[in-house]
């Protein structure tokens, strides 16, 4: 049976390098490594151009080399005959790699440095199966239906009708239909160029409010390329640098929330969350596995990640509709308890009773309703009266008013501090205190 490209599939997720062979005019060979094979069609493949001197100057020579290829599952061999085509240093493709390289150097501290230069394009003349001395492995676990876990995880996001219940079921449909227990749902924030975390499944610490700048390592760049980026075997990238470069090195710690991660995770992929043509979010998913992310992965997670944008879009339209809020005064809590809030409004930043909430607008949300409740007692507020207030300078393009309520409701609820803040029907807000409210406006910057 004659072999396709396709069928070759695996052995172009760079986990194992691929080695080129060139010969120069009195067919004198030289051998490189290369950093990155890649399919174009049934009959080309792209390789990346970083080759050494010699190798360039010998295709220039000698447009007819071999490439070695190796399936990273089960070590399977593939040699390939090819002869130059062209170069290309624009267009999807360049974009494709490019993006997938300048990803995976940030995510160990060498952003900027491995730049893909230009593709040069081989067409395929024949390919042969190299016998290997190594037994193929075993799958450990039985090939899931894809398209039927997609169509699972759609069917519960549609049904929910609120932002909690759609980012609840995403992660929980990643977990039980495909298999994949780590994962994050980071929604974008276009006002402060980043993305920000409001769901986390599957790790110690859930990161609620962790943010992300657009163009930052695999999430960033998911976000700022809009195309799916997918790493397979992160000890492969680990290898060029020392360790994982710490972003927030340079800001103020006791503003800042941890993104979550696995420290041993092999396989990365992020997804952008693309509503209406725009982007508004990321879907991240990681595994230990090394090649845990397949091509039919790839496919299931862009479904769930678009339905996901689209009924998170269509929630904040569904949020306008709610009842007026009542005023009633609050319940007198306990005298003995006394709940100390510092807004910090260079950057809307919130403390409770010492201890940092959050920054940005969802802090400056908190801070006009605990002032709302202080002059009159109000414990319920809306989406619509809250869009409507100009004194919260909500973003024109998009506020995402209900994942900022959101983010804020879980991770006051994650700090188990006094304040929180209850989901009252569709629309409507309610504040709890456990104490008596103290109130201080900072305009000062360091607290």
């Amino acid at each position: 049976m004659s072999l396709k490209l396709s069928d070759l599939s695996a052995c172009f997720e760079g986990v194992i390098p691929s080695i080129i062979s060139t010969a120069d005019a009195e067919g004198l060979p030289n051998i490189s490594y290369l950093s990155h094979v890649a399919m174009v069609d049934d009959r080309h493949v792209a390789l990346s151009n970083q080759f050494f001197a010699k190798t360039a100057a010998n295709i220039r020579l000698n447009p007819h080399a071999a490439v070695l290829l190796v399936d990273a599952r089960n070590a399977a061999q593939f040699r390939l005959e090819v002869v130059f085509a062209y170069s290309v240093d624009e267009g999807p493709l360049f974009d494709h790699l490019s993006l997938q390289l300048d990803a995976s150097s940030a995510q160990v501290g060498m952003a900027g440095i491995m730049k893909l230069r230009n593709l040069d394009v081989f067409r395929v003349i024949r390919i042969d199966a190299i016998p290997s001395q190594v037994a193929t492995a075993e799958p450990d676990e039985p090939e899931r239906d894809r398209i039927a876990a997609a169509a699972a995880i759609v069917e519960a996001i549609g049904a929910q009708a609120d932002a909690d219940g759609i980012v609840d079921a995403t992660l929980a449909g990643i977990r039980d239909h495909l298999g994949f227990g780590q994962s994050l749902l980071l929604q974008l924030y276009e006002e402060r160029s980043q993305l920000v975390t409001i769901g986390s499944l599957g790790y110690e610490h859930s990161g609620i409010g962790s943010d992300v700048p657009v163009g930052e390592g695999v999430i960033g760049a998911a976000a700022g390329g809009g195309r799916l980026v997918k790493v397979s075997d992160m000890s492969r990238i680990r290898r060029f640098g020392a360790a994982v470069r710490d972003s927030a090195a340079d800001e103020d710690r006791t503003r800042s929330i941890p993104l979550p991660g696995m420290p041993d995770a092999m396989s990365q992929i992020a997804v952008p969350m693309i509503a209406a043509g725009a982007l508004r979010g990321v879907l991240f998913v990681e595994c230990r596995k090394r090649l845990a992310f397949s091509g039919e992965d790839e496919a299931a997670l862009s479904i769930v990640a678009r339905q996901a944008a689209t009924s998170l879009a269509l929630s904040e339209v569904l949020s306008l509709d709610s009842e007026p809020a009542r005023t009633a005064a609050s319940e007198a809590p306990p005298p003995e308890r006394s709940i100390h809030v510092v807004h910090h409004r260079f950057d809307d930043s919130i403390f409770i009773d010492g201890e940092y909430v959050i920054k940005g607008v969802a802090g400056r949300l908190l801070a006009s309703m605990l002032e709302k409740h202080l002059e009159s007692g109000r414990l319920e507020f809306t989406n619509r009266e809250i869009r409507l207030d100009a004194t919260l300078k909500l973003p024109d393009f998009k506020d995402n008013l209900e994942t900022r309520l959101l983010l804020l409701r879980r991770r006051l609820d994650e700090k188990a501090l006094p304040v929180r803040l209850q989901r009252l029907g569709r629309g409507r807000i309610g504040l709890a205190l456990d104490g008596r409210l103290r109130l201080d406006g900072r305009t000062d910057q360091k607290g």
